[in-house]
């Protein structure tokens, strides 16, 4: 059912003309930007679009509608749905200048274009991952992807049936097939990184707190077997769930285990195993928001959590678990299944639009075998779009195996209405507000940069919501974005020129077109991964780099950027500056002429950040500049806590821009005045 509300969306002024039509690497936008330039598609411009909300649909429903969506929007933008119930998708909507019709009914819109499809492709709800190659022949062969009882409601012909075609555990197996029968028919120009399904919370489940670390704790120190109650959870329910989360949310040192063993009161052993072995997976509910580390240990960071189920034998009165347990933890139990799993629906309509091969590979051991040969198979400078399983462990070991192969990854899993965004032509400007003046003096300068910006999603939601904080501009800060918003939501990023304070920066997210390690490119893929950094950075008016680069051998630290790295930069960029991911913040060099910083990032808010920056100043005597690039959490921190942190400041500190932060620093490094350990 319609309703009859047809919008006019103003906001077009700012837009650009250009037309309908795919909009591929290698072939010239309205911009005149073509394969020297275009690094990620664009499906025309959108005109008119049917909008729907698919906020409370189920997975499978979102699915269905995300496929169709890239079906029908590779000829013409026309679908536009909105996943947040906070409204930031209809933020997006008057800036794509198109005339709007709202439906009540999203599915309705299956059959007001079943027309433009040849039918469903059926995934196997048994096998999770043949979500992921349904979306690939999605995209091959002009369908959407849908459960048999979908296809049947919605009168949609199987076009191909994928129930009983692959074994759910051999993921292997399953990706082996779709990259020996389906990449060859692929677009090469982009791979798709999205897990197959997603966790959805249970509404109503009632948790019961049984231990919580109050004090911050990094280290490890509070490490020790602890020993829990789960008696009140036998008294019904389909099992005894226990969670751990992060007491602490902001800092990222969140509850580790180290081992499990529960035991029943009459002596009998539930379960007892060691995180990331074949003892732990049957009572591993939930394992999405955790990753296990080196030490064989499982460990949750910020809102991630993880959660095990046991069942304990009929007739049990008591029920113990202890737990090797440390740093911040946060352990509740309940005796409700606090989630289920439903298909991942996200980013799916950019993916079938582009004809890109669709996989979830976790980066280590054999499946990580499999995504190096999936690496090697593609161009350098081929973007990987999406994400990596295993959190923080997979991001490490996902990237480092992409840059490897000089593939750059854009973080994108949740890239909403990408059909839509990239074709929405925007004027860029390419010059920023003047920097405001400053002098070099006895004093610690201070810049503040705001991660996450390569995080496309990040870009067109969490940072959205930030950026409309009205104390936004009242203090200088670095905002990372993603250089390639310049392809997939020009809008976006002109929107945050045309908005930014004299006080606020864009500038690069790591490493610059596309999240990558430098370091770890091929000597002979290096330069085009900075020259390709270089037009996006031109393009789009930013100099300064906020950049990682791979891991050091004992794992817990960063690689410096090198003489090789920064004079591929220096030739090829035009980057003044570059923090790199340090944490301590004790790094200052100048390979190849180019001023290099390592960011401070402590934990905590408020206080606590400011009495970090205290004690790291701790020995400057003042009779120099000191320089600190300090790291500002993007989802625990808004402009209002920037604020509040810029104000109890005081003296010594003097916080600017970055470029000006770059200006004063580089002349500092050219005085000779810097010691090697970033001190004077």
């Amino acid at each position: 059912m319609v309703s009859r509300r047809t919008l006019l969306q103003a906001g077009g002024a700012a837009l650009a003309a250009g037309g309908p039509g795919v909009l591929l690497p290698g072939r010239a936008d309205a911009a005149g930007h073509g394969a020297a330039s275009r690094q990620l598609p664009s499906f025309g411009r959108p005109t008119r679009l049917d909008v729907a909300d698919v906020s409370s649909l189920h997975g499978d429903d979102q699915l269905l509608l995300t496929t169709l969506q890239g079906v029908v929007n590779r000829r013409r933008p026309r679908l536009y749905f909105t996943f947040d119930p906070s409204g930031v998708d209809l933020r997006w909507l008057p800036g794509t200048g198109a005339s709007v019709t709202l439906h009540d009914h999203a599915l309705d819109l299956v059959g007001r274009y079943r027309g433009e499809t040849r039918g469903a492709v059926l995934h196997d709800p048994a096998v999770p991952d043949s979500v992921n190659v349904a979306t690939t022949l999605a995209g091959l062969e002009n369908a959407v992807v849908a459960t048999a009882a979908q296809a049947r409601e919605h009168r949609l012909r199987t076009v191909v049936d994928l129930r009983g075609r692959f074994d759910a555990g051999d993921v292997v197996a399953t990706y082996r097939w779709q990259l020996d029968h389906l990449f060859p028919r692929c677009a090469r120009t982009l791979l798709a990184g999205l897990p197959p399904t997603r966790t959805v919370g249970v509404e109503g489940v009632r948790w019961r707190e049984v231990a919580r670390e109050a004090v911050r704790v990094r280290d490890a120190s509070n490490r020790r077997v602890r020993t829990f109650d789960l008696g009140a959870e036998l008294s019904g329910g389909d099992g005894v769930y226990l969670r751990f989360q992060d007491s602490f949310g902001d800092d990222g040192w969140g509850a580790s285990v180290g081992s499990v063993r529960v035991t029943a009161d009459d002596g009998r052993v539930v379960a007892a195993f060691a995180p990331g072995t074949a003892a732990e997976a049957p009572y591993l509910f939930d394992g999405s928001g955790s990753s296990v580390g080196a030490a064989g240990n499982r460990f949750c960071d910020g809102g991630g959590s993880f959660v095990y189920r046991f069942t304990p034998p009929a007739g049990t009165r008591g029920l113990t678990a202890e737990v090797d347990l440390w740093n911040q933890f946060l352990v509740s139990a309940t005796t409700t299944a606090p989630t289920r799993s439903e298909p991942f629906p996200y980013f799916r309509d950019y993916a079938v639009a582009s004809r890109a091969m669709v996989l979830w590979l976790p980066p280590s051991g054999g499946t990580g075998l499999l995504l190096d040969e999936v690496f090697g198979r593609v161009e350098p400078t081929t973007p990987y779009a999406g994400w990596f399983s295993d959190d923080v462990a997979g991001e490490w070991g996902g990237v480092d195996r992409a840059s490897r192969h000089g593939v750059h990854v854009v973080p994108a899993d949740f890239y909403m209405n990408g059909t839509v965004h990239a074709g929405v032509p925007a004027k860029i400007p390419r010059t920023v507000p003047p920097r405001p003046k400053a002098a070099l003096r006895n004093r610690v300068h201070l810049t503040f940069t705001v991660g996450e910006g390569d995080n496309i999603q990040y870009c067109q939601r969490r940072m959205r919501t930030i950026w409309d904080d009205p104390e936004r501009g009242r203090v200088p800060v670095n905002w990372t974005v993603s250089p390639l918003l310049a392809d997939i939501g020009p809008a976006l990023l002109a929107y945050y020129r045309n908005t930014a304070t004299e006080n606020d920066l864009l500038i690069a997210g790591p490493s610059g077109a596309g999240y990558t390690y430098p370091g770890s490119w091929p000597r002979d893929a290096l330069d085009a991964y900075t020259a390709l950094t270089g037009r996006y950075l031109r393009r789009t008016g930013m100099d300064l780099v906020y950049a990682y680069n791979p891991r050091n051998a004992t794992g817990d630290g960063w690689v410096p950027i090198d003489e090789r790295v920064a004079r591929s930069y220096r030739k090829n960029t035009p980057v003044r500056g570059i923090i790199q991911s340090w944490e301590t913040g004790d790094l200052q060099a100048r390979p190849a002429g180019i001023p290099v910083i390592g960011n401070f990032f402590p934990p905590g808010k408020a206080a606590g950040y400011r009495d970090a920056l205290l004690r790291h100043i701790e020995g400057w005597d003042g009779a120099a500049p000191l320089f600190v690039a300090c790291a500002i959490n993007a989802w625990s921190w808004t402009p209002t806590d920037i604020a509040e942190l810029h104000d109890s400041l005081g003296e010594p500190f003097e916080v600017v821009r970055g470029d000006t932060f770059f200006d004063l620093y580089d002349a500092h490094l050219r005085s000779g005045r810097a010691g090697t350990d970033g001190r004077t």
